[in-house]
């Protein structure tokens, strides 16, 4: 992997990706970016999103809540999360979250940045689209996490969605 770069990019800067399982990813620095040291994204999620039960082998996961509210299930316990909130999934620990406002804009930090090729495998070019995405096409997820071998589904969601959501 080649030197790291200087990133600047204002809000709503960054390539867009419209991801699979259910958001508008907004990439901030991304691991070719880095050098491979970590990898930034914004998520910009409708409510009812979630994620399969899940591990990183290879990479901690921290998510920061900008706007709206999520619940995060972690090492087995659910932890509700506004604005300014933090929770922090070192390598190898199953966790999964769910949108419980209407909206939510997470900030995503992937460290090191080894994981974008799930992400990418997972996602379609966005553009200038940024509404949020439909619901999580959760084969498409799974078989990215295949391929790019990082990822380990463990299950489904361990929440119920709000009833009225996607």
């Amino acid at each position: 992997m080649s030197a790291a770069v200087p990133i600047v990019r204002a809000d709503g800067e960054g390539e867009r990706l419209r991801f699979w399982g259910g958001g508008i990813l907004t990439m901030k620095a991304t691991a070719a970016e880095t050098a491979g040291a970590f990898m930034l994204f914004e998520d910009h999620m409708p409510q009812g999103k979630t994620t399969p039960l899940h591990a990183h082998a290879n990479e901690d996961e921290t998510l920061y809540v900008l706007d709206g509210e999520i619940l995060v299930h972690i090492a087995g316990q659910n932890h509700p999360l506004g604005p300014r909130g933090i929770a922090v999934a070192p390598r190898g620990v199953p966790h999964a979250f769910l949108v419980t406002s209407p909206t939510a804009r997470v900030l995503c930090l992937q460290t090191p940045g080894s994981a974008e090729a799930f992400y990418r495998g997972a996602s379609e070019p966005a553009g200038a689209d940024t509404s949020p995405a439909g619901p999580v096409d959760f084969d498409r997820v799974r078989e990215s996490a295949e391929r790019s071998g990082g990822m380990q589904l463990l299950g489904p969601p361990p929440f119920q969605a709000p009833s009225g959501t996607r």
